[in-house]
């Protein structure tokens, strides 16, 4: 059996093996419209994908809802996650999961109760009371009314927060200073009327004498804060802000001395590292690298112009593997196959990571050092030196000169980019000797058995 077969036999093993023993996947609803609307009497036992100007949720989801809409208002139940962006999130059901959401207007009310946690980004978060979250809550924004209540911890990064409900853990809070005034008009004075409106919180960090922490309060603040006595059980403490360093002490630019120091040190990086590699691929795989080079003494010119094709073939690989991906999830999620839909976005993700890496490894070294290996070659030949014949040398040899010759294009005293494009030129040399390298490796037909 061949090389190129046995990797073809391999990676069908290995899809065989995916599709036996990964988990199935649950198959979704999607919906889409100007508006959405999930009736109360209505139960979708599948995941929910929904991408409208409204969403309404009063029935039930048994599974997860993912939702992009301009208004997205969640009044029935979710026994699953809930991941949602918009301009007005609201949460008057109940989320037996996760909930992520990012919008300009974040809005628990009285009913509301998630399970699991609460991870929020926007303008203003709002958590009336009587709204739970059964684990944490992490925000970052405008600003945050925290009137509900919270099992476990509290995290924010906000201008202004306040809170006016329990939480049964630590609170960590960057906030902004209390005399620091609101920035400008808020987000929505620019945006269409919201079904609600954001409240009024005083910038800073603000505590009710109702409210209570179990836990210990940490909170950023150049000055100290007094807080109502008993809302907090256990210690508070102050963190000073970090010093803004690019505003009170504007950095230096490098001196002369310092860009030649630095482009030294990474010469010398760049030429051990290259020489290092190059020695490991002629020790473990000598064909495949003699092949390369020999493809490119023999087609130099043909070999540049096939590395540009080879450069875009590569961009147009990532973008079909995605659409196939879509395209195939979609599909098969539609037939109900459960299976099959998760393990074609898992292979399609296992097929993007390997080009990719296998794309970067091949254009940073493989081809520098290919292209080495032909030019230390050529100086022998042309010196008629017996280390032409050498195993490693011609390697070693034109792998320096190819790295000094990029450096000394890439000094820092000299304008321009010639070294990038003197690398970038070497990349499409490499590129094109495993185009051609593999094309006709592919159509190499099997010699017929002899009579």
């Amino acid at each position: 059996m061949s090389k190129l077969h046995k990797i073809f036999s391999t990676l069908a093993l290995l899809a065989l093996f995916t599709l036996l023993f990964a988990t199935p996947a649950r198959a979704f609803d999607g919906r889409s419209g100007d508006t959405v609307v999930v009736q109360a009497d209505e139960v979708i036992n599948d995941d929910l994908y929904v991408g409208a100007n409204e969403f309404v949720l009063d029935g039930t989801v048994n599974g997860d809802v993912i939702a992009f809409a301009k208004t997205i208002t969640i009044n029935g139940k979710v026994t699953g996650n809930l991941m949602a962006a918009g301009q007005t999130v609201v949460i008057n059901g109940s989320v037996a999961g996760d909930v992520r959401a990012a919008g300009s207007v974040l809005f628990l009310g009285e009913t509301a109760s998630v399970g699991g946690d609460v991870v929020s980004a926007g303008y203003s978060l709002e958590v009336q009371k009587g709204g739970a979250v059964g684990r944490d809550l992490v925000f970052a924004g405008g600003q945050i009314l925290l009137a509900g209540d919270v099992t476990r911890d509290v995290s924010a990064a906000t201008a202004a927060f306040e809170i006016r409900g329990d939480v049964g853990g630590d609170v960590q809070a960057e906030v902004g200073e209390p005399d620091q005034g609101r920035a400008g008009p808020p987000p929505m004075a620019f945006m269409p009327e919201a079904p609600v409106r954001p409240p009024t919180v005083k910038p800073g960090l603000t505590i009710d004498p109702s409210a209570k922490i179990a836990g210990n309060l940490e909170y950023t603040q150049t000055q100290e804060l007094t807080f109502p006595p008993g809302v907090v059980a256990g210690t508070i403490t102050r963190t000073e802000p970090p010093a803004d360093r690019d505003r009170s002490r504007p950095s230096l630019p490098k001196t002369p001395s310092k860009k030649i120091a630095n482009w030294a040190l990474n010469l010398v990086r760049t030429l051990a590292t290259l020489i290092l590699i190059g020695l490991f691929l002629l020790w473990l795989f000598p064909a495949f690298v003699n092949g390369l080079t020999d493809e490119l003494q023999a087609k130099p010119w043909p070999s540049l112009a096939w590395g540009v094709v080879a450069w875009a073939a590569f961009l147009f690989s990532l973008l079909l593997i995605a659409c196939v991906v879509i395209l195939g999830a979609l599909l098969f999620g539609v037939l109900t196959l459960r299976g099959l839909s998760g393990t074609i976005v898992w292979l399609g993700f296992v097929a993007v990571l390997a080009l990719i890496v296998a794309f970067v490894l091949m254009a940073a070294f493989v081809a520098k050092i290919v292209f080495g290996i032909a030019i230390g070659k050529w100086i022998l030949a042309q010196a008629k030196s017996p280390l032409l014949e050498h195993k490693y040398w011609p390697m070693v040899i034109g792998v320096a000169i190819t790295a000094i010759a990029i450096a000394l294009l890439s000094f820092p005293l000299i304008p321009g980019l010639l070294g990038g494009l003197a690398s970038l030129a070497i990349v499409f040399f490499g590129l094109g000797a495993l185009w051609l390298w593999g094309r006709e490796r592919l159509a190499r037909k099997p010699s017929a058995p002899a009579a």
